[in-house]
């Protein structure tokens, strides 16, 4: 019988009840898109998070795209990026018509390198063709980017700092949830992210009140005073109201989950700590991770996906090609990422989920020091 990679129906089942029940008030409501559901999720959201505002939006795509809007960020700017993260990181940039310049990541925990931060903002100076206006980290894999670092150089040169937190909603850094950092910061509520809801949203969170608003408005149509007033250019990026019923019942046990991802974070950590062919993630201090993938680094991953599917045991590959080699993103500018050219050989992700039972991952484990042998 194939491990799920995933188990979502395994949280369903736990909460099945609560959920069919929000979900019939939200369609006996019948304000199905922006319905009353969707604001008492943005005021859980923001409380949960630290902060004084959080907009809802249609995905996690969206949730980077409009605070880019609102800044003004546009043609002849540059917005600093990982180089090894998703396409949507860099996709939200382009669509904004700014240019994406890629940066390089840490090979033990493949965020940001801050050092090749600097790098590929004096390129920019130094070629004089764009003008820098935004460094936008990925909290990969459910762990923090170094802000201890990276704010300190948005703050030197007057840079925005948007914080994608799509795979990392929960973590946190001294503290401070990543949601929290930054001038804003965005995430993904895509089903398989440790906060997911049965569809696709978003949502993006501030301090500011006067992003908060302009926010608001983007995300409807550019809306004014009422839906027919338009007082900007704006998107279609509502949250249905019945995710939003979703959500709401997941956010309750939530922070339970996120403790039970530690501790089968740490079980799989403590069983590959001691194999000299078996790189575990590492996690920065003073930091929380979420653990949305449980990645490591093997020499011959190839051998190892087939040894674990044909036991049965799923995995996946996230990113077998850095951004700045992609087809669609090699035409903007890049310093050296030979970090993330490495690793991206290197890299696979193992099952991860709250709901993995001891048994089966002790499988999963010795499956894997077999075949790493």
């Amino acid at each position: 019988m194939l491990i799920p990679f995933i188990d979502l129906q395994a949280q369903r089942r736990r909460i099945s009840s609560e959920v069919e029940k929000a979900v019939m008030a939200a369609v006996e409501g019948g304000q199905w898109i922006m319905g009353p559901q969707v604001r008492a999720l943005e005021e859980s959201l923001a409380e949960y998070a630290g902060v004084g505002h959080c907009i809802a939006c249609a995905n996690g795509t969206d949730a980077l795209m409009i605070v880019l809007r609102a800044w003004e960020i546009g043609p002849g700017d540059a917005v600093f990026v990982p180089a090894f993260t998703f396409a949507a990181s860099a996709e939200v940039v382009a669509l904004v018509g700014a240019v994406p310049v890629f940066v390089d990541v840490f090979e033990d925990t493949y965020n940001l390198d801050p050092k090749s931060l600097e790098a590929a903002m004096e390129m920019v100076k130094r070629e004089g063709k764009l003008k820098p206006r935004a460094i936008m980290p990925v909290d990969l894999f459910g762990q923090p980017a170094d802000y201890s670092a990276i704010e300190l150089i948005a703050a030197r040169e007057k840079l925005k700092l948007l914080v994608d937190t799509a795979q990392a909603f929960g973590a946190t850094l001294d503290g401070r949830q990543t949601a929290a950092i930054g001038g804003a910061a965005g995430t993904s509520f895509f089903p398989a992210k440790p906060l997911g809801c049965y569809g696709d949203g978003g949502a993006t969170f501030t301090n500011d009140h006067a992003l908060a608003e302009l926010l608001r408005s983007i995300r409807v149509h550019g809306q004014g005073a009422d839906k027919y007033e338009n007082v900007r250019i704006g998107v279609n990026s509502r949250l249905d109201t019945i995710q939003a019923a979703i959500l709401s019942e997941k956010l309750k046990i939530f922070p339970e989950e996120i403790e039970m991802r530690q501790r089968v974070a740490r079980r799989y950590s403590e069983a590959f700590r001691l194999s000299n062919r078996i790189r575990p993630p590492h996690v920065i201090e003073a930091a929380k991770c979420t653990w949305a993938q449980y990645t490591i680094q093997v020499p011959d991953r190839d051998r190892l996906a087939a040894d674990l599917k044909a036991k049965g045991i799923p995995t996946a590959v996230y990113y077998p090609t850095p951004l700045s080699h992609q087809k669609g993103y090699a035409h903007y500018p890049s310093v050296g990422t030979p970090v993330s050219d490495r690793i991206a050989r290197h890299v696979i992700s193992l099952p991860m989920h709250p709901y993995l039972d001891d048994a089966t991952q002790d499988s999963i484990i010795a499956a894997v020091l077999e075949s790493v042998a």
